[in-house]
């Protein structure tokens, strides 16, 4: 009775959420990628056989999050309503608050504020809500996914300089160990929104299908459009050969831009609009049948979606590898952990 539940939950998640990017296996591929980027001075606790294990196991985290929905009263759904817009950005809709990619806030909020003022001010412009889709409330919502990444990154950051600390005025054993866990956690679970960034139906409002009365091109109109790209394709076609594709990774590299202000954020955006640029090609493979599991015909849309997947984890070894690189020094825990240990003068 569980699983058939489980099921329909996933049968429902479109009501609730944007659909997920990539299937566990594609988001798994993504971390492995980004691991096998990084350098070998890079922490020795993150490069163990059973770490990289645990890494590519919570690339599907954030997913597995959606089972939390209670499907016989309709409550429960609190961390949907607050995880599920990380996963996704329509970038469609920045023109309805008058913003361009590059004007995007680097702080959440104040997104959400531009949103709010917007609707009051013109709410002609926003086509109606069905609640009966909407038992989240993130409908009047864009997506998140630019500031869900950044996020996590400063995360790692915060993770990497805690770390560093405890280890130079004499954390205890329990104290550095527990640090190390938090940063494998965040590291595999930051993974699945790099992902996401790659996947081109989470940067656009035709995710599920060209779902809109201008469709003069011909493009699909199928709702399953979405889990074809995630996942179904690649099902069908032999799935993913990680190992592989990991040959077009190249050594990790600090991002230029971590060193300015919202860098990082600002790195994101560009990563993702580069993603949006994707979305009629792939569309335009759909349609001319070479996205088809028939015989060689997906040859070309094989490609075009492992060419995605390597770009996400390239992205996420450099984040990885910037975040520990640029850690900032925490000198309030140096304080603390100095009074906690006071080093005795020689007499």
């Amino acid at each position: 009775m569980k699983s058939k539940l489980f099921v329909l939950a996933a049968a429902l998640g479109a009501l609730v959420f944007n659909a997920a990017a990539w299937d566990y296996e594609g988001h798994h591929a993504v971390n492995e990628l980004a691991l096998a980027a990084l350098p070998t001075n890079f922490p020795a606790f993150a490069l163990t056989p059973a770490t990289r294990a645990r890494i590519g196991f919570l690339a599907g985290e954030a997913d597995r999050w959606r089972n939390e929905t209670n499907l016989k009263n309709g409550t429960g759904i609190a961390l949907g309503h607050a995880s599920g817009p990380d996963h996704y950005i329509d970038l469609e809709d920045l023109k309805l608050y008058d913003l361009t990619p590059a004007q995007l806030p680097p702080l959440r909020y104040d997104f959400v504020a531009a949103i709010v003022k917007a609707r009051a001010a013109h709410p002609e412009k926003f086509p109606a809500i069905d609640p009966a889709r909407d038992s989240d409330h993130t409908r009047e919502l864009s997506g998140f996914l630019p500031w869900a990444i950044t996020e996590n990154y400063e995360k790692l950051q915060s993770g990497f300089s805690t770390l560093a600390a405890l280890e130079k005025f004499g954390g205890t054993p329990e104290e550095i160990a527990n640090t190390k866990e938090d940063i494998i956690y965040v590291m595999g679970v930051m993974g699945h929104f790099a992902g996401d960034a790659s996947q081109p139906l989470h940067t656009t409002m035709y995710h599920h299908g060209w779902t809109t009365n201008n469709n003069p091109n011909h493009y699909t109109t199928s709702f399953g459009f979405h889990s074809w790209i995630d996942g179904g394709f690649f099902k069908k076609t032999g799935g993913i050969d990680a190992k592989k594709l990991a040959g077009k990774i190249h050594p990790a590299e600090k991002i230029p831009a971590a060193t300015e202000p919202d860098g990082i954020f600002q790195t994101s955006v560009n990563f993702i609009v580069e993603a949006n640029k994707l979305v009629e090609p792939l569309y335009i493979l759909d349609r001319d049948g070479k996205l088809s599991n028939k015989g060689d015909a997906g040859a070309e849309g094989r490609a075009f979606l492992e060419a995605q997947l390597v770009k996400s984890g390239q992205l996420l070894g450099d984040l990885w590898f910037t975040a520990w690189a640029t850690a900032p020094e925490d000198t309030y825990l140096e304080r603390e952990l100095q009074q906690r240990n006071p080093v005795t003068e020689p007499k």
